[in-house]
């Protein structure tokens, strides 16, 4: 059953707002939000919502941008998408790098969520929080801390990130070797508006639930493309005290040797991250100017261990003995709680670390992600198939998960004509190791077309029909993550 009337044929096309209807919705959306600047379209706005500096994949500018302040406004938008049948993307924390918040060419609106950034209840003793879709995690877990409260949200993307993209894109971050994914349990429940303006809660705020489908589970991943979510409840972890350890490793198949070892030990529990900076990434961060002395150049891994005094003390020999086992030159702890946020700092500004180090360049970031053991071969090969294009990159890895991200330096269309060919490459080499085309920015314009080789046609054309029965006339997020249908003759994309 669909949720709207008459939708359109399969085989139809999906006929948008004309510019005379695009100029009528805007009027609404005047009327609808008469607030100050809660309605924009002078081109500069249009610009920086519908283009993004982190992403390099054919985009559009936006008709127009709206600022909702409460789920009310979403529905209003929505509704006015609805009559017009104006395509609508949602925005926040501008982070993402495959498109996502790009506009569509027939014109749409953006929906910038960014003003609607309110923690509104705390549940210390049930340890969850409710707030709305644009607060970010960061300011999130500096809340707790200035209230005393000892909790922290754990997901941790990259700085900037907000909870609804983070929904969106099915993110994780440095403590996913601990703390799992947006898919685990991190996300109670959810408030969406849908395409045809109805608000839903996806359950109640019990920590578990065996009532029917996971329908939070639903809008993770799913890129905007089924609703906007505007309210949720997030789970949270106790706060543990840390230490922070780095090693170096003479090259990286025996570092994440080592990684697999330590993670199969008792003390697996008492690791919170485990990141691998390649050489030139480490090479990337003393050239920037950002330590108060160089690191050794050499594949280096950074570690998190968590728990009490004796916890840590134990956990540490194992992973120094296991380290020095699988050939580390050293391992050494920061020696104080400031070495050890510097040190960390260093690793989650990965991106403005090469850009710095490499002045007059452009960096192209790409994500994929294997099965562990996989790992050391993807690295290697995409490597020095990068060394033999001629192009200049560093390399960070959630190695204890086999997610990995490659930063691509160019300076030149050329040489961005040759990064694209050199991620599709990428892609098609971690696909081909059981691996997936993205393990945590999502898919958006950028990754799309691999998905039918990664989870084949049949799996793809559920998640069609999924789209269709709640947004049929595809005004959500449309040329978003879903590829198009392959005719029966044609071949994925060439390698």
């Amino acid at each position: 059953m669909y949720l709207f009337p008459k939708p359109p044929r399969e085989e139809e096309n999906v006929k948008y707002a004309s510019p005379d209807e695009i100029k009528l919705a805007i009027e609404e959306l005047r009327a609808a939000l008469p607030g100050p600047n809660a309605v924009a379209t002078d081109p500069d706005t249009l610009r920086t919502h519908g283009f993004s500096e982190n992403s390099y994949h054919p985009s559009s500018p936006h008709s127009v941008v709206v600022r909702p302040t409460c789920t009310d406004d979403v529905v209003k938008i929505v509704n006015i998408s609805r009559k017009y049948r104006m395509p609508i993307t949602p925005y926040s924390g501008a982070t993402s790098l495959e498109g996502h918040t790009s506009g569509h060419p027939s014109g749409s609106i953006c929906l910038d969520m960014s003003g609607m950034d309110q923690i509104l209840q705390i549940n210390e003793a049930d340890s969850d929080l409710i707030c709305q879709s644009g607060a970010r995690w960061e300011d999130i877990n500096a809340t707790l801390k200035e209230k005393g409260i000892p909790l922290f949200f754990p997901l941790d993307p990259g700085p900037g990130a907000t909870i609804g993209g983070m929904i969106g894109t099915g993110c994780s971050g440095t403590n996913a070797v601990r703390y799992g994914t947006a898919r685990a349990e991190w996300f109670l429940n959810l408030t969406a508006v849908l395409p045809n303006g109805e608000v839903i809660k996806t359950r109640r705020r019990a920590r578990k639930s065996a009532a029917g489908f996971d329908t939070t589970k639903l809008f993770i991943g799913a890129e905007g493309t089924l609703g906007i979510v505007t309210e949720v409840t997030l789970r949270l972890a106790p706060v543990v005290p840390t230490k922070v350890a780095m090693a170096q490793f003479p090259d990286v198949e025996q570092a994440v040797s080592a990684v697999q070892e330590i993670l199969n030990s008792p003390y697996a529990s008492h690791i919170q991250c485990v990141e691998l900076l390649d050489d030139h990434m480490m090479e990337a961060i003393n050239t920037a100017g950002l330590v108060d002395h160089p690191y050794p150049v050499e594949d280096t891994l950074f570690f998190k261990l968590q728990g009490d005094a004796p916890s840590i003390k134990n956990a540490s020999k194992t992973v120094r003995d296991i380290v020095k086992k699988h050939g580390s030159s050293r391992f050494e702890f920061a020696a104080t709680d400031q070495e050890a946020e510097d040190l960390w700092q260093n690793r989650k500004y990965a991106l403005m670390s090469t850009l710095a180090a490499t002045p007059g360049t452009r960096c192209w970031t790409t994500d994929v992600c294997v099965p562990v053991s996989r790992l050391p071969q993807l690295v290697y090969e995409t490597k020095r198939d990068l060394l033999d294009s001629g192009l200049g990159s560093t390399i960070v890895g959630h190695v204890g998960d086999g997610n990995f991200h490659a930063l691509i330096l160019f300076r030149d269309d050329k040489e961005l004509e040759a990064v694209g060919k050199a991620v599709h490459r990428l892609v098609h080499r971690a696909i081909a190791l059981d691996g997936t085309c993205t393990g945590e920015h999502g898919v958006g314009v950028g990754k799309k077309e691999y998905l039918i080789d990664e989870l084949g046609e049949g799996t793809v054309e559920l998640m069609r029909v999924i789209k269709r029965a709640i947004d049929p006339y595809d005004l959500m997020n449309p040329g978003k993550l879903y590829p198009e249908k392959r005719k029966p003759d044609a071949e994925g994309p060439s390698s």
